[in-house]
């Protein structure tokens, strides 16, 4: 049975990411997509309706992102928001200008009709809205719904082509859920039976199928992301996956014979390890670009993999622990093109020519979803609650370049880090903590001689998703702990700062 799917169109906007969030939350599937991408790829999905996200853009510009005309034929129910809408109103023949006064914050919604969009909601509430064009002239045939103090069209319907100039996605438009949740179940008529266990049942059948007779070979970097995909797939096909854990030499202190144990006797699978250390630091030395640090690690991945394989017989596959917030990250919509944030090691790093085909069960699962499938798989909450850990490992915490002498450093920091946080029992409050080197030298006294040593960054932040995080209010008797501790017991360095910056408009790696 094919999924009932919601598409999202990516225009672009700092919003566009919690369109799918708040869908998941109901409990409907959505994927988020580029608008220029080919119809052939929901072929395997039963799509229910459009939604245009909104953007930074001018529909009237000439590069801007267009609507994706295909959609036209299906006949399916469209919601449009903000630019989404004002790209609704151009490709049905109504106009859109530059409004003189820009409309941003909250603003208070009017209602005038009893559309079902806005099923259950009061007259009057409060939106959020941002934008700087307006809709001036309606399309033939379409007739407003609801409207603000400054948009007389904040809303419009005609049939199922509905839009609304505000977003509904963001916390600060008070209904915002029950819009999303009107315009799927009620116009789109789509299922809210998107949970874990159906997931799971439906995912065990798509791998049987797809693997068929032959063997897999899964990529295992000691995270959860990693084991989840390898637990799954292992209850799926059994002996004929095979996983392979690369030590990349970028690990944390003592974590490469921690990870062989857990999944060896932790989750009983069938591992090699594969110590390439000496490979990964070499191909890194004097590379000092993040993207380029990136791009080498993935290559490097593949590149063992690929090696390793050919002593298994009959692979044809390779598993990755790729997620949902990697693929949305290394490719959005901006400015009417496709630009990264950072490319994953799992998704940039893939050479155009691979012999092994791509098998990433969690791919459109958010981070949060996946430990759901972890408890439900019965992998023990140890694990599901360790903090995320990038597959690039300590290569992207390090400012510049890698030598073994920073890594050094950089591990002992980190541990000190986490030690104390444990000890303080923040651990299991905290989404994420690590520490980062930076490429700051700074001036220090240690037993009455000056020093020009390194910078250590502790990072701690909170999150549902990872596509949005709020930094972690530590209390300042940890800090100092930590501070102390790593400039006392982690020769090289002689400062310590803490990073308080949220995501947007950081990311929470620094790299």
């Amino acid at each position: 049975m094919k999924q009932d799917t919601l598409v999202i169109f990516d225009y672009g906007s700092q919003y566009t990411r919690l369109i799918s969030r708040r869908l998941r939350e109901l409990s409907i599937f959505c994927d988020l997509v580029s608008p220029s991408i080919d119809e052939s790829f929901f072929k395997d999905r039963n799509i229910k309706g459009f939604i245009l996200s909104g953007g930074p853009n001018s529909v009237f510009d000439k590069n801007s992102p267009k609507f994706p005309s295909w959609i036209k034929k299906k006949n399916l129910p469209i919601l449009g928001i903000c630019y989404g809408m004002q790209l609704l109103a151009n490709e049905f023949k109504g106009k859109v200008e530059k409004t003189d006064k820009r409309e941003y914050g909250n603003a208070e919604l009017t209602i005038n009709s009893n559309s079902l969009i806005f099923k259950n909601i009061p007259k009057k509430n409060n939106v959020w809205m941002s934008h700087g064009d307006k809709i001036i002239n309606l399309p033939p045939n379409f007739k407003i719904i609801a409207k603000t103090k400054n948009s007389f069209c904040a809303a419009f319907e005609h049939q199922n082509i509905l839009g609304v100039q505000f977003h509904p996605e963001v916390d600060n438009t008070e209904y915002g859920n029950q819009i999303l949740s009107n315009f799927a179940l009620e116009i789109c008529k789509t299922s809210n039976k998107w949970t874990t266990k159906n997931f799971i049942e439906t995912s065990l059948k798509n791998i049987k199928d797809q693997v068929g007779n032959n063997n897999v070979i899964c990529g295992i970097s000691g995270g959860v992301d990693s084991s989840i995909t390898a637990t799954l797939i292992h209850k799926a096909i059994g002996s004929q996956l095979t996983s392979i854990f690369v030590d990349n030499g970028l690990l944390r202190k003592n974590e490469s014979e921690e990870i062989m144990k857990f999944l060896k006797e932790g989750l009983g699978l069938n591992v090699l390890r594969v110590d390439a250390s000496d490979v990964f630091i070499n191909k890194l030395k004097d590379i000092t670009d993040p993207e380029q640090k990136r791009k080498i690690i993935g290559k490097e991945f593949i590149n063992v993999f690929e090696k390793e394989s050919k002593k298994i017989k009959n692979v044809s596959f390779l598993a990755q622990g790729t997620l949902y917030s990697d693929v949305v990250e290394s490719a959005i919509i901006k400015d009417g093109h496709q630009v990264v944030i950072k490319s994953h090691h799992n998704v940039g790093g893939l050479p155009e020519k691979m012999n092994l085909k791509l098998l990433e069960p969690l791919r459109l699962l958010f981070k949060d979803e996946v430990r759901e499938i972890g408890k439900e798989l019965g992998i023990n909450k140890e694990i599901l609650g360790r903090h995320p850990f990038p597959g690039p490992g300590l290569a992207i915490r390090i400012m510049g370049d890698v030598t073994d002498y920073k890594l050094n450093i950089l591990r002992e920091a980190d541990n000190i880090f986490i030690e104390e946080i444990k000890k303080a029992n923040l651990y299991d409050k905290i989404w994420q903590a690590f520490a980062v080197l930076t490429n700051t030298q700074s001036v220090g006294v240690m037993g009455d001689n000056r020093t020009y040593q390194k910078c250590v960054a502790i990072r701690a932040v909170n999150s549902r998703d990872a596509m949005t995080a709020d930094w972690s209010d530590i209390p300042y008797e940890v800090l100092s702990s930590v501070s102390s501790r790593i400039i006392n017991e982690v020769e090289g360095v002689n400062r310590v700062v803490y990073d308080i910056t949220s995501k947007p408009p950081s990311t929470i790696e620094w790299e």
